[in-house]
Parts: C-alpha cells; structure tokens; sequence
C-alpha cells in the first residue's frame, strides 16, 4: 500500500490519504491528479534546499550558493532520488502510459516525487514537509561538494572561451535513437574558431550537449 510505502520510506503518516492518492496519480490516470501539488512541491523544494545550503556552506556567495541549490534539485537528482524510493510502481496512471514504459519515464517519477513534498506541506505543514526533504535529501546534503565542482561542463566551457575573447561554442542535436521512455541523444558542440568539433551522448539533449561539452574541455589542458 501507498501509505506502508510512505512510512517506510520518508517516514511520514499521512492524516489524509487522499493527498497521498492524488500526489501519485498521473494525469493519464484522473483529472484529479499531481499537477497542482507538483507546483506547491516544487516551491517548497527550492526553499527548503536553498535554506539547506544556506546553512551548511555559511562562507559561499550568491552565485555558488544557487549552483549547488540547482544542482540538488535538478531534474536529474529527483529522478535518481525516485528511484532509489522505488517511487515508479506506486504511480497511477492510465494503461496506456503504464505500457509504454511512463512509469519510468523522468518527469514522471521526478513529477510525482515533488508532488508529494507539496502534499505533505498541506497534510501536515511545513515543518512536516521540510523534515521530510531533509531526510529524502540527507545524504547528498552531507556529501555537498564545493561550488566549483558543481559547474556544468556547458557553463565552464563559455567561461573558460569568454575569458579569450573567443565566441561561445555551437550546439546542435545530431539525433536520437531507442524507445520514447528510454531514448539516447546524440548532440554536437562546435568551436568554430579553434576548427574542431566534439559529440556526447545522453539521456537528454541536455545531458547529450553536457557531455560533448566536457569533451570539448578536455581538449584544454589548463581547463
């Protein structure tokens, strides 16, 4: 049951189950679903890891404190963190979605993970739901690394072309292959006054051009 997996997992007892339901339930599945309580988890998301870092890195400015606070509530993060949960399989969702694979689908689990946080803060408050986060959240929080180390390879390769007065790299989605819940993306990073090209793959454009980018930095010793 939902509510057992709950308790086991984030160590929380929903007053009101039917918050626990719908945070669950996508929108394959109802039009009561996670949607609205995506929105409200994703707000208290941001304040509670932004009070996190805040907190425990008291020397690091403005900047280096929303890179980490962007790098722990990324996307990718909530994914890795739904399915350390096993959060997939307690999804609702229609059978169609159910067959084409949704169920591990990123946005899905990633969705579903921040609508229960949203749930939570109507269910029992914000202390309720911050506690929750912080537990869900323990081990990266305690594993944070230096701001530095959290630059992506995109943004260290325009700073590092920027700071020689060289024009910022070129971007493009070679292709994508595999099923729609499980493709790979292929995409270019093109330097054209340094006459070179590199190409990474990923399980996002995003993640794809991260990875052409990085090879592109290690084309640079001093990088």
């Amino acid at each position: 049951m939902a509510g057992d997996w709950c308790v086991k997992w984030l160590g929380y007892q929903f007053s009101d189950p039917i918050l626990l339901t719908q945070a669950l339930t996508h929108r394959s599945a109802s039009s009561c679903n996670n949607e609205r309580l995506e929105f409200l988890g994703d707000a208290v998301l941001g304040l509670v890891i932004a009070r996190a870092v805040y907190e425990k890195k008291p020397e690091t400015g403005e900047g280096s404190l929303s890179r980490l606070r962007s790098d722990l509530v990324r996307r990718e993060t909530l994914v890795e963190l739904a399915l350390e949960l096993d959060l997939g399989p307690k999804i609702l969702m229609g059978a169609g979605e159910r067959r084409s694979g949704g169920g591990q689908q990123s946005s899905v689990v990633a969705n579903a993970l921040e609508a229960i946080f949203g749930a939570i803060l109507i269910d029992g408050g914000f202390g309720a739901s911050s506690e929750v986060i912080m537990r869900v959240f323990e081990q990266r929080l305690a594993d944070l690394p230096d701001a530095a180390a959290v630059i992506d390879p995109k943004t260290r390769l325009q700073e590092y072309l920027q700071g020689r007065q060289l024009r910022p790299p070129e971007y493009s989605l070679k292709g994508a292959v595999g099923a729609a819940h499980a493709r790979t993306f292929e995409a270019g990073c093109r330097i054209p006054e340094l006459g070179f090209e590199t190409t990474g793959t990923g399980t996002s454009r995003r993640r794809a051009e991260q990875d052409a980018a990085a090879r592109a930095l290690e084309q640079f010793e001093d990088v």
